[in-house]
């Protein structure tokens, strides 16, 4: 039995041929280009419609000497990182630019990701993770890019760095994290662990930012190993629980023990959401018995029946200021490298609330 071959694509020749006007008339309307009557602009564009034609912008590149694509570089490993590409999406189109996706995973790293993107013809790159330790493990994620290809321009978002001058746009973790001190502060806590790793994206400032809100309340600084990953998160809270340090079992008396804890502060929402769970399937109540507060105010934190508070580092400001920052680049290469800060804000929802008496 011989396989029927595919249906061909629609040209811009079937177009022409659907409405009876010329390809040069055509041509101007599909480009959006003036000098076409508004009645012929509407009969050209409802036939292309209805053939389903649209537009090669590959061919059309080979045309022009730019591309007007920007590549961007992740790994679809955190909530965090899909909701910067979306916002990434609308910022880019406002100012003429389309982007195209290189995606890392457990079995495509930096390397393939890269050479997909650098055929593409991308004119700069955004980077918003190395893909180094993707498998969770916090000993070899540095997040450290040593191989850039040279001769495109690169700003790193939100957490990669380079030995390499690059333009940068980061959070002020040290301050998000210094946030959520604050708000468990405010509600009574004063035995508060933080859940994360020493090494990795952003891990060193939210370290920092936890130990030096604490010290300034006087407070001790208790820090429980996880990597970015709700398996890491999960492994935390039963360590929590294990030692003691968290009670299990909804009606039992709260410990009133110096080392015991009221609330966690997690490096990211994955890491929390891990932590949550965790908690409640070994039957402590969060919030009544144990506070949480996550980092990234990803689309998963909202989700009702997580409904974590979490810092939020403002997504669609990042992608703004990124697309702002590369559009500048691309105008002028030879200017100095700039490094722009988002100051985050702090989500409030229903993972904390006042501790027990």
């Amino acid at each position: 039995m011989s396989t029927p071959e595919p249906a061909s694509r629609p040209t811009m020749r079937d177009v022409a041929e659907r409405v009876g006007l010329s390809r040069q008339l055509v041509s101007i309307v599909l480009r959006g280009a003036p000098g076409a009557s508004e009645a012929s602009r509407e009969r050209i564009l409802a036939a292309a419609r209805e053939i389903g034609y649209h537009p090669d912008d590959s061919a059309r590149m080979l045309r022009r000497r730019r591309s007007g694509q920007l590549g961007v570089l992740f790994t679809m490993r955190q909530p965090f990182e899909v909701d910067l590409v979306d916002a990434l999406y609308r910022h880019a189109a406002q100012l003429g630019y389309t982007l195209a996706l290189g995606t890392m995973g457990e079995h495509r790293d930096l390397e393939p990701a890269l050479a997909g993107l650098m055929r593409q013809r991308i004119e700069a790159l955004i980077v918003l993770d190395s893909g180094a330790g993707i498998d969770g493990s916090t000993s070899s994620r540095t997040n450290v890019l040593t191989e850039l290809p040279p001769g495109i321009p690169t700003l790193l978002l939100g957490g990669p760095t380079s030995p390499e001058p690059h333009d940068r746009v980061d959070v002020e973790n040290e301050r998000g994290i210094a946030l959520a001190v604050e708000h468990l502060i405010a509600l009574g806590h004063t035995r508060i662990a933080y859940v994360g790793s020493e090494v990795g994206a952003n891990a060193a400032p939210r370290l920092a930012g936890f130990r030096g809100a604490m010290a300034a309340h006087g407070l001790p600084a208790q820090v429980v190993a996880s990597d970015y990953t709700e398996l890491g998160g999960h492994r935390a809270a039963l360590g929590l629980l294990a030692d003691g340090r968290i009670r299990a079992g909804a009606g039992s008396a709260p410990s009133h023990s110096t080392e015991s804890v009221t609330a966690l502060v997690c490096m990211n929402d994955h890491s929390a959401i891990g932590a949550l769970q965790t908690l409640v399937r070994a039957g402590v109540r969060v919030p009544e018995d144990v506070s949480i507060v996550g980092f990234d105010d990803s689309s998963a934190a909202a989700l009702p029946y997580i409904d974590l508070t979490s810092v939020r580092p403002d997504p669609d400001r990042m992608a703004q200021l990124a697309v702002e920052t590369v559009h500048a680049r691309l105008a002028e290469p030879a200017a100095r490298t700039v490094t722009r800060h988002v100051t985050p804000t702090l989500t409030e929802r229903a993972s904390t609330a006042v501790p027990r008496a």
